[in-house]
């Protein structure tokens, strides 16, 4: 493509969903932003965008070619990183991934950073799928288990979360108090919907308790949480939330297999610049008074 400025507004009025926020960060007016979506769709013989009142939804040949935009964006991006090296700033774009679940541990790290270094601009991104640190798709990402990475990766253990199993006061007092495994017989269950889970204790549940007696099951851990409080079945919450809920009735206590291994993963390309760098030693402080965490 011979215009680079088109792809680059796409990309940003594809990440942001409006005219007027693609304007802001480009430093352009709204109207130059509009031209450039006209002129590319002519060019390519496609529409990129649906118009609607909420703004722009990228269509599929819309999203085939922003995925090869942003990882050009960010390629630029992270080559200006390397070049300047430990002589940048702490200021700019943070993007921080990671597993569902635990935004309100990281949330306040994040924001308490942005206290530290305003000029900080941070991306919050969860969702069930790998962020490609590789491809820029993220600075920093923090991951459960101890899958493979990719060779480029750096990776940090973080924090090891406490999960028990757990039940309503309203499900002990109708089904009963199981006082181990051995007395599963007739209860119920709840548990992730994924089979290819790496939740420990999820594998444990799966392995011990026949599927018929899981009644419930879903994809996001809030879900399963909120599942358990209302009576739908026997559960495993972290052990940092279950203290702070006198409703919840501890059924089996934590184990260490069941313990969920966080880490940071970087990539070796931005790891020691200032900012991850930065940000690393913040979130490792902050981790240190995280309760119900080893």
């Amino acid at each position: 493509m011979e215009n680079w400025d088109e792809i680059r507004t796409a990309y940003q009025v594809a990440r942001l969903g409006t005219v007027s926020g693609a304007a802001e960060v480009l430093g352009v007016h709204h109207a130059t932003v509009i031209r450039h979506i006209d002129a590319l769709e002519k060019r390519l013989g496609v529409k990129l965008f649906q118009r609607h009142a909420r703004g722009y939804t990228a269509t599929e040949s819309g999203r085939d070619l922003l995925a090869v935009a942003q990882t050009t964006e960010e390629q630029f991006a992270h080559l200006a990183s390397r070049i300047k090296g430990q002589g940048e700033t702490v200021s700019g774009e943070l993007v921080v991934t990671s597993i569902a679940g635990i935004a309100d541990l990281l949330t306040p790290v994040m924001v308490s950073f942005q206290d530290k270094w305003p000029e900080v601009r941070v991306r919050f991104l969860t969702d069930m799928r790998l962020f490609r640190l590789d491809y820029g798709e993220a600075h920093v990402a923090i991951r459960a288990g101890n899958g493979p990475e990719e060779p480029d990766n750096v990776v940090q253990p973080l924090a090891r979360m406490q999960a028990g199993l757990y039940g309503s006061r309203a499900y002990v007092e109708r089904h009963g108090k199981p006082a181990s495994e051995a007395d599963f017989v007739g209860h119920r269950f709840v548990c992730t919907d994924a089979d290819a889970t790496r939740a420990p204790f999820h594998r444990w549940l799966r392995a011990t308790v026949p599927p018929e007696q899981i009644v419930y099951a879903a994809t996001e851990p809030a879900a399963l949480e909120e599942a358990v409080r209302q009576g739908a079945g026997l559960g495993f919450i972290m052990t940092l939330r279950a203290a702070e809920d006198p409703d919840l009735v501890e059924i089996l206590p934590p184990r260490p297999e069941w313990d969920s291994a966080l880490r940071i993963v970087t990539h070796v390309d931005l790891h020691r610049t200032r900012k991850v760098q930065a940000f690393l030693t913040h979130l490792k402080e902050a981790a240190k008074s995280w309760k119900f965490c080893t």
